[in-house]
Formats: structure tokens, C-alpha cells, sequence
């Protein structure tokens, strides 16, 4: 697929969630939303993140990606997350995209129900009917990108969803991108050594962008990690957050792998302990 067609592709996407947004908002109304969102327990993942001693793993679920076709026949949200939460992660990312991640909103309500950790809802948030869907499923997170957004919206997402008490990770791939994201004082930063365009990995992209990140600024970074001594190497960068997906989804002892990323010993699973340094 050319880089254009890939370009036309997130497009597409997000044309298809702005559509759904309507079909939803006929069979569920703005008010009904802002209601449930009212109900919702936050679960706060800054706070995690801000006063941890050691990497903060961000395990993500997903059944299928448009990269890496279907990663899981048996599917179970409930099943995935405990292992995740027994394992160390501090917050769990639910893919609900439906036609290329085949996700569901579903899922991060199910989620919130088998877990006691933050949730991220990841999707392609481009209209602010999601933005409320996303608090009055339970989220406690959304993510909105960059490059999928004009900066106009993007700003407007980001502080309808800071009033509705959802925190917010805005992801970047470059310094432009980075340079509009810190425009977001209270936005956590996620910096995607993935190119959306292209597809393209290059672990680079998080090492060079760490250096114009503010001190005091919390960053998780994503793609392209599956050691532990690359996350130990983005640790002394300055990134607090991890977030992990494919390589968790593909192993078939996701305990252990997360185990090894996130240092817990396998006497403090399940159990609290206090989090240090590598």
C-alpha cells in the first residue's frame, strides 16, 4: 500500500467514526451520556504515573490491527485485563475501533468491571460525541492524535473531555506535532515511534523527541518496544510510561512477559507492593 493510499486510509477511519458517532448519538443522546458520565469513579493515571520508582507499564488489548491482522480467535476482555492488573501494568488500553481493530465500546465496560486499574479507550476520538461515549463507558482516558486532528478540534476535544474529569494522552510522532501537544498543560504526552503513514517502527523517534519534552512533563511511549532493557533505556530518557500492545496480545504467557517488563517478582503478584527503580 503506497503512502498516500495509507494517508487515505486514516481518513477513512476517521469518516467512519464520525458516522457512527451519528448513528449512536440517534439511539443514545448527548444528555443520557453527560448522565451516565456524572456516575463515573475516576481512576487516575497521572497520579500513577507521576509518583512511581519504576516504569509504568500501559498493557494494551486488541483483537486484530490492519497491520498485523488478527491477533486473538479467543477474545476475552475480562480474562486479558486480570492477567494484565496481576502481572504490575498500572492501566489498561482497550482498543474499540470496530472494523479494522474490531474492538467495541463494550469492552471498556466489561473491562472496568474485572479491574480495578486506569482505562485508556483507544480509538480514533475525532468527534465529541465520543468524548462523552468514552466517560459514560467508564474510561478514564481517551486518546486523541495529532495528526489525525485539526489543531482547532483537537483543543476543543482535549478540554471537553478535561471537564467531563477524563484525562487526556495526546500523541505525537515528531517535534511539530510534539510542539502542539505541549499547548495542552494538563494532557499527558505520548510520543508513537510508529509512523501512521508508512507504518514504519524506528525507536529513534521516541530518543530524539524525549529531549524537547520538559522536565515535569509525564510521557509514555509506545511501538516497537518488547524488552526489557529498552524500556530501562527509555526510563533514563525521562519517559514514565510504557505502552505495550502486540507483543503482550501475541504471547501466549502474557503473565510472564509482563512479569519480565515490569519487574514484578512472581511472589508479588496479585498482591500491592511498592513500586522502585530498576
Amino acid at each position: 500500500m503506497s503512502r498516500d493510499n495509507r494517508k487515505n486510509m486514516i481518513e477513512v477511519f476517521l469518516n467512519q467514526r464520525r458516522l457512527d458517532a451519528r448513528k449512536m448519538e440517534r439511539q443514545i443522546p448527548v444528555s443520557e451520556l453527560e448522565y451516565l458520565a456524572g456516575k463515573r469513579q475516576h481512576r487516575g493515571l497521572a497520579s500513577r504515573m507521576k509518583y512511581s520508582e519504576r516504569p509504568c507499564i500501559i498493557a494494551e488489548m486488541k483483537k486484530a490491527s490492519p497491520s498485523a491482522g488478527l491477533l486473538s480467535e479467543d477474545y476475552n476482555p475480562e480474562k486479558i485485563a486480570r492477567a494484565y492488573e496481576a502481572s504490575g501494568a498500572v492501566a489498561v488500553s482497550v482498543l474499540t475501533e470496530p472494523r479494522h481493530f474490531l474492538g467495541d465500546v463494550e469492552h471498556v465496560r466489561r473491562v472496568r468491571k474485572a479491574v480495578r486499574l486506569p482505562i485508556l479507550r483507544k480509538d480514533f476520538i475525532c468527534d465529541s460525541y465520543l468524548v462523552y461515549e468514552s466517560a459514560a463507558c467508564g474510561a478514564d482516558i481517551i486518546l486523541l492524535i495529532v495528526k489525525a486532528l485539526d489543531p482547532a478540534l483537537l483543543t476543543d476535544l482535549y478540554h471537553l473531555a478535561i471537564s467531563l474529569g477524563l484525562e487526556v494522552l495526546i500523541e505525537s510522532h515528531s517535534i511539530r506535532e510534539l510542539e502542539i501537544a505541549l499547548g495542552h498543560r494538563d494532557a499527558l504526552l505520548r510520543i508513537n515511534n510508529r509512523n501512521l503513514e508508512t507504518l514504519e517502527t524506528d525507536l529513534g523517534v521516541g530518543a530524539e523527541l524525549a529531549g524537547h519534552i520538559p522536565q515535569g512533563r509525564l510521557a509514555v511511549v509506545e511501538s516497537g518496544i518488547k524488552t526489557r532493557a529498552e524500556i530501562d533505556r527509555f526510563w533514563e530518557l525521562g519517559y514514565k510510561g510504557f505502552l505495550i500492545g502486540e507483543v503482550l496480545m501475541r504471547n501466549k504467557r502474557t503473565d510472564f512477559l509482563l512479569d519480565e517488563l515490569t519487574g514484578t517478582k512472581p511472589q508479588e503478584r496479585t498482591k500491592g507492593y511498592k513500586m522502585r527503580r530498576p
